[in-house]
């Protein structure tokens, strides 16, 4: 837990329908060797049996976890997210997708990198389907070198493109020295202080559908001037492996939201008016810690 002059920390999981992977993320989480101050799953309006499945969860929960739940209206990831935002009380946010297990010292690697005028980005280690399916029946969470994931074939780029064996290795003194501004920005292992989400007001919720959403906010935050730190041999995760829902090419310039991506970076925009201000009144309390209270 955090010592006096400690930020605190609210861990924001985005989810949507998918349980089993969520209860393997809560239980990396519960293992941490700092734990977050908070969790909150921003859920994009899943069934009912991930709100059961939480409560169950809870009741052996080491810090107060929290469901931000909206009806399922489509892919709705920015206002989920937003949502998330304002209900977190934390000094410090670290959002992630709700099927990346984390290192035990992912939230103190977070922290330990942390700066002000900056906003981080965590390292994203691509599973195979195997290994996915091994972690879902059970199987014990590993890294380093050996792990099972998709790499990156300099020889032959067309075929892996995940990132180099040697990322999936800890070493924080390594990652200080690495810190890059470059690299692609996104929002499964990401983090920011909370003042500096609330100055460029979140996520824009225009953004529907899928893709494009992390990248947007990457602009504004950096049209504020904030420097994006991209993070290697630190703050790792693994992402289990899962079919795509996303267009053939996310990059295809006449998607909407993309649209909307290249208006940001035309005009230099830093704040939305669509953002997480929209639900303040909403989280003006937190919402409700799922774990059964004394008495």
């Amino acid at each position: 837990m955090p010592g006096p002059s400690s930020p605190t920390v609210s861990l924001v999981i985005c989810t949507y329908n998918w349980k089993e992977a969520l209860a393997l993320v809560l239980k990396s989480v519960a293992a941490q060797q700092r734990l977050p101050d908070e969790v909150i799953v921003a859920d994009d309006g899943s069934r009912e049996d991930t709100g059961a499945m939480l409560r169950e969860i809870a009741k052996d929960f080491p810090v107060p976890l929290r469901h931000v739940w909206q009806p399922d209206e489509g892919f709705r990831r920015a206002r989920a997210l937003n949502r998330a935002f304002a209900a977190a009380r934390g000094d410090y946010v670290i959002q992630l997708d709700g099927d990346m297990l984390l290192h035990p010292e992912f939230v103190a690697d977070h922290l330990a990198l942390a700066r002000p005028g900056r906003f981080l980005q965590g390292t994203r280690i691509r599973t195979t389907a195997a290994e996915a399916k091994r972690l879902l029946g059970g199987g014990p969470v590993r890294f380093g070198w050996f792990v099972d994931a998709y790499y990156r074939d300099d020889k032959n780029r067309s075929t892996y493109h995940y990132g180099r064996r040697h990322h999936s290795v800890r070493a924080l003194w390594l990652a200080r020295l690495k810190a890059r501004a470059s690299g692609h920005p996104m929002g499964c292992n990401v983090s920011f202080w909370r003042e500096d989400l609330v100055r460029v007001n979140g996520y824009d919720e225009r953004m529907v559908g899928y893709g494009s959403e992390d990248l947007e906010l990457d602009a504004r935050l950096q049209h504020a001037g904030l420097r994006r730190s991209q993070i290697k041999f630190a703050a790792l995760t693994l992402h289990l492996e899962h079919g795509s829902a996303g267009p053939a090419d996310p990059a295809d310039p006449e998607l909407p939201n993309n649209k909307l991506l290249y208006e940001t970076r035309r005009q230099g925009s830093v704040r939305t008016e669509q953002g997480l201000s929209r639900h303040a009144a909403e989280f003006a309390e937190p919402p409700a810690d799922l774990r059964p209270q004394a008495g």
